[in-house]
């Protein structure tokens, strides 16, 4: 595949205009809006730096980027457990069904995209129970060989690009402040990914304690924009 393919399917991987309904989601952002925890720009992106630094930096992204791993070799076990060790890592019934949903979306494109180097991604995953979106993500990652780098820097990106996209419409704060966000972020995200390619497994945590209790709180929010 051609450099400049290799981007093009990138972008597309990330873009929000991918049809999993990842905008329909906020991970506990809403929750910490509605309490006050976060409330300007400021507050805004010290939650979500915190928790790229912290939650999704050091679990999640590690994850995905064996994940990759895992699909360029073919091995279906690894696969399978490590999309079960997602699915376990889910600390509220809405982060649970929020990656189960997005994953089965993402599995139902593999067939709606119409593309032969997609088949042995549908095929693997057909038998499993649930399919976590990372899961998926990354299997079509490494089937259209995308390097793990830059996929792993798009991944990064999408979640990133939808938490400021959430408070932008929660706190609520305007373009400029979304794009300072994004800016700083952006920054945050290249050394993100090399501490997660670099971090063995038994060093891998999702331990924000924060972060969990704003997932649980938002299942019985009263009023609410977001579905976690």
């Amino acid at each position: 595949m051609p450099p400049s393919l290799q981007l093009v399917r990138l972008l597309q991987l990330a873009s929000p205009a991918l049809p999993v309904g990842a905008y329909t989601y906020s991970q506990g952002l809403e929750w910490a809006v509605e309490t006050g925890v976060i409330r300007d720009e400021a507050s805004a992106g010290s939650w979500i730096c915190d928790l790229l630094a912290h939650g999704v930096g050091r679990f999640e992204a590690p994850l995905v980027a064996a994940l990759i791993a895992a699909w360029r070799a073919g091995d279906t076990a690894e696969l399978a457990r490590l999309n079960g060790e997602f699915l376990a890592s889910r600390e509220s019934a809405e982060l649970r069904a929020e990656t189960v949903q997005m994953g089965f979306s993402l599995r139902r494109l593999l067939a709606d995209l119409r593309d032969d180097s997609l088949a042995d991604v549908a095929a693997t995953i057909v038998e499993w129970p649930e399919a976590a979106f990372p899961s998926v993500w990354a299997g079509i990652a490494a089937a259209w060989k995308i390097d793990p780098e830059p996929a792993l820097s798009a991944y990064l990106w999408a979640w990133a690009e939808n938490q400021v996209m959430a408070a932008l419409k929660a706190v609520p704060l305007g373009q400029a402040a979304g794009q300072r966000l994004l800016a700083k972020l952006g920054n945050q995200i290249p050394i993100a990914v090399a501490a997660a390619e670099a971090l063995p497994e038994g060093q891998w945590s999702n331990f924000t304690p924060a972060f969990a209790i704003a997932c649980a709180r938002h299942e019985t929010q009263y009023s609410r924009l977001f579905r976690s």
